[in-house]
């Protein structure tokens, strides 16, 4: 894997089609979690990100590519969600500053630079069932020296998705269903590995 600004943008658009169709799905969690809007949320902020994208000149850098692709999820959607996705890509931005092709050995330091931020400015960690209980097991895994990193980031967010739903929620709309959140799985940890699956699909 070795992307320039323009190739990172067509396969950002293709995993967006893949990443879509499970915005159904992102909803009827948060139906039963949260506000109900994640599936909203994903849906119109992908198209945004697509739209933004095909506007991007061919020697767009990969820092560029992902800052508009924060700067149109962010004016999407009004939701915290949004803010939190964007406030990240723009963290993880700051990683690719000077880089030419954005290849897998990027990717680790990138995601942990978003799950940072998206931890600061919600004020939550792992363990309190939120997207960074599969972000940061991803992170570590983009990190390690797995075969195929991008299976092995699947897995570690599959693990965090499924190790999160037995516990309570402590940050969000969540929280308010307090013991009641055991057992229901965390929408935004399965909207973070709904979109890992779509990369694959659509980049395989």
């Amino acid at each position: 894997m070795a992307n320039t600004g323009a190739e990172l943008s067509k396969a950002i658009r293709a995993c967006l089609t893949e990443f879509v169709k499970c915005a159904d799905e992102l909803g009827d969690l948060d139906q039963a979690i949260g506000d109900g809007d994640l599936g909203i949320t994903a849906s119109s902020g992908s198209n945004a990100v697509d739209a933004a994208l095909a506007e991007l000149p061919e020697t767009a850098t990969p820092s560029e590519v992902v800052l508009a692709c924060a700067k149109a999820f962010a004016n999407a959607n009004p939701s915290t969600m949004a803010a939190l996705v964007a406030g990240g890509l723009l963290a993880g931005s700051k990683t690719l500053r000077d880089v030419d092709e954005v290849g897998m050995d990027h990717v680790g330091s990138f995601v942990k630079a978003a799950a940072d931020s998206i931890g600061t400015r919600g004020k939550s960690q792992v363990g309190d069932k939120t997207i960074l209980d599969a972000m940061v097991p991803a992170a570590e895994a983009f990190s390690s020296d797995a075969d195929n990193k991008l299976d092995a980031a699947i897995t570690a967010a599959a693990a965090g998705v499924e190790s999160s739903t037995g516990l309570q929620s402590r940050r969000g709309r969540a929280s308010w269903l307090q013991e009641r959140s055991i057992g229901l799985q965390d929408p935004g940890a399965t909207g973070f590995l709904r979109f890992l699956e779509a990369w694959r699909t659509a980049n395989a």
